[in-house]
């Protein structure tokens, strides 16, 4: 029997990366005899956490367009050319027969090559709002795998299948962890617990609005677990120099993400596709307050699109000094509020993403003999 063969391109962030890693292992699993290939680009983190999962990676020349600066964006056209022309070269030694864009720098060449060589793609959009490069993609891929309702307005409707974002699925079993998680981090059992994430790399508008509001959050008599982020640590901690209440445990990063979320009454976060699809696994009240500095606004569209559904709070990164304490002490006394928001985004919740899509890739594979 042939050996299936596939390529899935794209990366650059780890709400690129993790999807795509998470669903080479739902092909394997279903179809232990498949070959996959990943293709990044050269520089980029996928570089190294695809062969630390145990596939093998080929490292494009592509970047972005750089908004900063002209002159860096002078090589742009030739690196793209190269990229294209290595794509081809590269899904020809290969002999793939399908291609899966998971989003980032090397999505684009990769897929537009297989359009154009005539082997069918199929595209996961993470965002409630897709992006240029997809919508674009969009008219020749085969499937179109997306996370949230009403993507028709983006992509054609029969090409379009609801399937959610593949998720860490070790980070959402919280399911009696509660006492554990509030032990791990030497919590009180009897107070409300705030977690505040703004990712690995951390939020310095986070940062600020929880390091000026701290004297309230312990008048509301609120606990915190404040995942500040490895480059914002080292300065906090300096700053405040051990006389940080215990009541608030400063950290640069969460190892255990699920204890986090377990011990957690209510949830500030930034609005990365990936993390609101773990969100509304973990079933908590969220705050999102999203970044503003990512490509098309993706983040404040996905938090309007669970703000439509009364799933979340949205605090705008420009508004989050004066209202994000604000916000959050009111809904800390709002047990009602709490429990919408929690009904609601449970709804949203879809925890086995990867398996549908690798079984639509494995359809799609299985027509073409």
């Amino acid at each position: 029997m042939m050996k299936h063969k596939v390529i899935i391109s794209g990366g650059g962030t780890g709400g690129h990366i993790f999807p795509a890693i998470a669903i080479a292992n739902a092909l394997k699993i279903l179809s232990p005899e498949i070959d996959i290939l990943f293709v990044g680009a050269r520089g980029k983190m996928e570089m190294e956490r695809v062969p630390a999962a145990g596939f093998q990676i080929i490292g494009l020349d592509i970047v972005g367009l750089n908004r900063k600066s002209l002159l860096k964006n002078l090589l742009l056209p030739f690196k793209l050319i190269k990229s294209l022309l290595d794509a081809r070269k590269i899904i020809k030694s290969y002999n793939a027969e399908l291609a899966v864009g998971v989003g980032g720098f090397a999505s684009w060449p990769l897929l537009k090559t297989a359009n154009f060589m005539g082997i069918p793609t199929v595209i996961q959009e993470q965002n409630s709002y897709a992006g240029l490069t997809n919508k674009q993609l969009g008219k020749r891929a085969h499937r179109i795998c997306v996370a949230y309702p009403g993507m028709d307005q983006f992509f054609p409707a029969e090409k379009i299948m609801l399937t959610g974002n593949p998720i860490r699925k070790s980070t959402v079993e919280i399911i009696g962890k509660r006492d554990l998680g509030l032990h791990s981090f030497g919590l009180d059992y009897n107070k409300k617990t705030v977690l505040i994430t703004g990712g690995s790399l951390g939020s310095l508008t986070l940062n600020e609005c929880i390091k000026e509001g701290i004297p309230q959050l312990i008048q509301a008599n609120i606990q915190v677990i404040w995942q500040c982020g490895n480059y914002y640590y080292q300065s906090l901690k300096e700053e405040f120099d051990e006389n940080l209440p215990s009541q608030i445990k400063l950290m640069p990063f969460l190892e255990k993400m699920d204890l986090a979320y377990a011990a957690a009454d209510i949830i500030i976060s930034r609005a990365g596709a990936g993390t609101i699809s773990e969100l509304a696994v973990i079933g908590k009240p969220v705050i999102l307050i999203p970044s503003p500095n990512v490509a098309d606004d993706h983040q404040t569209k996905n938090a309007k699109a669970l703000v439509e559904r009364s799933a979340a709070i949205l605090v705008h990164d420009n508004q989050a000094k004066e209202e994000l304490i604000k916000q959050l002490l009111l809904l800390n006394q709002n047990t009602a509020l709490q429990q919408e928001l929690s009904n609601n985004i449970k709804k949203l919740a879809i925890d086995d993403a990867d398996v549908v899509i690798a079984k639509e890739i494995l359809t799609i594979l299985n027509k073409l003999k």
